[in-house]
């Protein structure tokens, strides 16, 4: 009978050691889901994961939602950031091409040389005359018709919301169409390579759509914008987030 108690108190502690130990178990950071009401604290669901947020506007002010979770903006604007990099959804980046550097600007190495801000030909260098509110050497740009440049917009991962950031890029277009209203434009959305070849082509056309219709209500014609999704088809060779992207071209 002792022998019996015995055997019977070892399993007694033996069921509430597992039992501590099943409860000191941490809960998974990103708990599965399959809609938003399986997540709490105020998480979102993305891909089937809860996540901190799924865009910009699921942070606060300053913020930014990167890989789903939220980090204070790294940059505002273009000016905001050194050596010569330009603000892309929050976050400083190398440039890539002159249309990401603004009116005049060139792209060399990476590093924006930034045309200077003017009001007369006599702030200006010598071989320069002010031209749209910058510096500039007009006999070095294309041909009058294509002179305007429109620059990139781009967007963080897996969203297709205008970032606060891109804004001033949008606001720089609609000034460069209005110099040519009545010639329209393809507005062209790609993503990155993460995802599937239908999703991302969904997800190229919102965001140009997206960019379409903040255009639209800034005042350009929609007839002159015309929506290309273009999905992952045309990487740009610099990393996912030089891919998150609408691109402009005349027509």
């Amino acid at each position: 009978m002792r022998g019996f108690r015995f055997s019977l108190a070892i399993l007694v502690v033996c069921i509430v050691i597992v039992g501590l130990l099943a409860s000191c178990k941490k809960k998974p950071k990103t708990p599965a889901c399959e809609g938003n009401e399986d997540c709490k604290d105020g998480l979102v669901c993305v891909n089937k994961q809860c996540v901190q947020c799924s865009a910009d506007a699921d942070c606060g002010d300053g913020q930014t939602c990167t890989d789903g979770a939220c980090a204070k903006a790294e940059c505002a604007k273009d000016a905001d950031c050194p050596n010569g990099g330009v603000c892309e959804a929050g976050a400083c980046k190398a440039c890539a091409s002159d249309n990401e550097c603004g009116p005049g600007g060139k792209c060399n190495a990476g590093a924006c040389a930034r045309a200077t801000a003017c009001t007369t030909d006599d702030q200006c260098a010598d071989d320069e005359d002010c031209v749209d509110g910058f510096c500039q050497q007009p006999w070095q740009n294309p041909p009058v018709a294509d002179a305007c440049a429109l620059q990139t917009i781009y967007f963080g991962y897996d969203d297709s919301s205008i970032a606060t950031t891109e804004r001033d890029r949008l606001d720089a277009n609609t000034a460069c169409m209005g110099k040519s209203p009545a010639r329209a434009v393809y507005v062209m959305g790609h993503t990155d390579s993460t995802g599937t070849d239908e999703y991302n082509i969904a997800l190229s056309e919102r965001r140009a759509q997206t960019v379409a219709d903040y255009l639209a209500r800034l005042g350009v014609d929609p007839a002159k914008l015309q929506v290309v999704p273009k999905g992952e088809t045309e990487p740009t060779g610099q990393g996912d987030d030089k891919d998150r992207r609408v691109e402009f071209q005349w027509k």
